[in-house]
């Protein structure tokens, strides 16, 4: 199996890109090899002056990038030879079996949908985010590919998240959830009510609204929002654990004390703070397409490029794809 990693894109990139494949390749000993899409002679000279061993390891030249700020729709078009767009190019051309992204969000769903397409009877894709929860991990989606979404789509994504969460986290008959501002099937916007309806009238384990406060407290598998909310609850998550990390080190710094007690504390710490680290789940699956692709954080570390690859393996080995084109097609007939 190959996976292609978008080189280019992110905050860090190529540097933390590259890391984090060699990290993968490593620990992957074997089972895949990482094809890096980008800026040749950049991607060459770093791994020469980092030393790193690329046996695992091959570079596929793509000599324009697409910056975090362009538009997804124009930047696609206009750069075909970008490290998003090849990427994506060699997985429809069956060179790679995913790809994996740090890139511009819009323009790796945009690539993806005009080289990959989505899979027969699924509406739109949609981005699974793994947030933590007491539970071991809750499914929101969508978060972010689609801002503007009808009834049938919020169903579409229910049921490619319980597949998702029933075949990679071993979650039997999930629980899904459908966000809204109270738990009364009457509360919430004509989205959210008709939604509802459907998935009430689904065979899925629906067990009704929920609201912001249950996504962290497990008390469902997965939850379904339109991607404008989802990824506005996405960055909300993210800030919220930044400033709490920021109070307990003003807190530190204000009273000597407290750091006795801190380092007593400290494998609690660490817990903690692998339980909120994004760079746990490495990337996001964008759910529904013809192929396998993986969405990482736009300031993703090494180690998060590391698992957004193993993430994509993992998907790939999975038929994730298959299951859910085949309950697509079971809807359909």
């Amino acid at each position: 199996m190959k996976i292609a990693l978008d080189s280019m894109g992110g905050d860090h990139a190529p540097e933390m890109i590259i890391d984090g494949a060699v990290e993968a390749a490593n620990e992957g000993d074997g089972r895949f090899q990482i094809v890096l899409v980008g800026k040749k002679e950049i991607l060459e000279k770093y791994i020469a002056d980092k030393r790193l061993s690329n046996g695992n390891i091959e570079i596929v030249d793509a000599p324009e990038v697409i910056g975090m700020s362009e538009s997804p729709a124009t930047a696609v078009r206009r750069k075909k030879n970008s490290s998003i767009v090849t990427a994506m190019r060699l997985q429809k051309e069956g060179a790679v079996g995913a790809v994996v992204s740090a890139g511009n969000t819009g323009a790796v769903v945009a690539s993806s949908l005009v080289s990959l397409g989505r899979l027969r009877g699924i509406s739109r894709p949609a981005i699974a985010i793994n947030l933590p929860s007491k539970t071991g991990g809750t499914i929101l989606l969508d978060g972010g590919a689609n801002s503007d979404c009808d009834a049938h789509n919020l169903l579409q994504f229910a049921f490619m998240g319980s597949i998702y969460a029933d075949n990679l986290l071993g979650r039997t008959r999930p629980r899904v959830g459908l966000l809204s501002i109270g738990e009364e099937k009457s509360k919430g916007n004509e989205l959210t009510r008709e939604a509802h309806e459907l998935l009430a009238g689904s065979e899925l384990n629906f067990v009704g609204n929920v609201e912001g406060r249950d996504i962290f407290m497990g008390e469902v598998d997965v939850v379904v929002t339109d991607g404008f909310t989802g990824n506005i609850v996405l960055k909300f998550s993210e800030s919220i654990v930044n400033y709490l990390s920021n109070l307990v080190r003003e807190g530190l710094g204000k009273y000597p004390f407290a750091k006795l007690g801190a380092a007593m504390m400290k494998p609690v710490f660490r817990d903690i703070g692998l339980a909120l680290d994004y760079a746990e789940y490495g990337g996001a699956p964008l759910l529904g397409l013809k192929g396998v692709v993986i969405i990482g954080h736009g300031g993703s570390s090494a180690r998060a490029i590391k698992n957004a690859v193993l993430a994509a393996e993992r998907i790939v080995t999975s038929n994730i794809n298959g299951i859910i084109k085949a309950k697509a097609e079971e809807e359909r007939s």
